[in-house]
């Protein structure tokens, strides 16, 4: 079986106007952009006299080599989204209103093709393969993943303009 780390999670929150296929839209083609294969769990939709709640979950997955892959899950959860106006520079946008969370969580997947598990013989020596051998490489794809996580959440920090928060 693959084996799994978590080496990022966070989470952040909105309340207040925000456009809801600007911020979709920002989210998915940034992890496009990053070469990652984003495939969409989960989504929910149900409404309510408070709004819509919607319940969106995406794994985003990247290979890195033979060995490792990196993978993203980005889960949102919506809640009380109603259609807005604002006026910004004299002129009324169309936008959304309510309270968006977006959790990030970032794993690191080794051995994602299941090659050193046939024979107990192959899982011994892959325990001792990445515990004398490749260390080093391995904390080095663990802090590249958890950099990139972070960028992405600074991204969309800035996108619905969230201090540091």
């Amino acid at each position: 079986m693959a084996e799994k780390k978590e080496v990022y999670k966070q989470k952040l929150k909105q309340k207040g106007h925000w456009n809801y296929v600007e911020l979709y839209n920002f989210c998915f083609e940034w992890l496009k952009d990053e070469g990652y294969r984003v495939k969409e769990k989960e989504y929910t939709e149900k409404s309510s006299n408070f709004g819509k709640e919607i319940i969106l979950i995406w794994e985003a997955s990247k290979k890195v080599t033979d060995y490792f892959k990196n993978v993203i899950e980005v889960k949102w959860h919506i809640l009380g989204m109603n259609d807005a106006e604002v006026e910004q520079d004299g002129k009324k946008i169309k936008t959304n209103k309510g309270e968006v969370g977006i959790t990030i969580k970032a794993i690191l997947v080794r051995d994602y093709e299941e090659r050193w598990e046939d024979r107990p013989i192959w899982k011994f020596l892959r325990g001792v393969y990445e515990k004398y051998i490749i260390r080093t490489t391995v904390d080095e794809y663990e802090d590249d993943l958890e950099d990139k996580a972070k960028e992405y959440l600074r991204e969309i920090k800035s996108f619905l303009q969230i201090g540091g928060r």
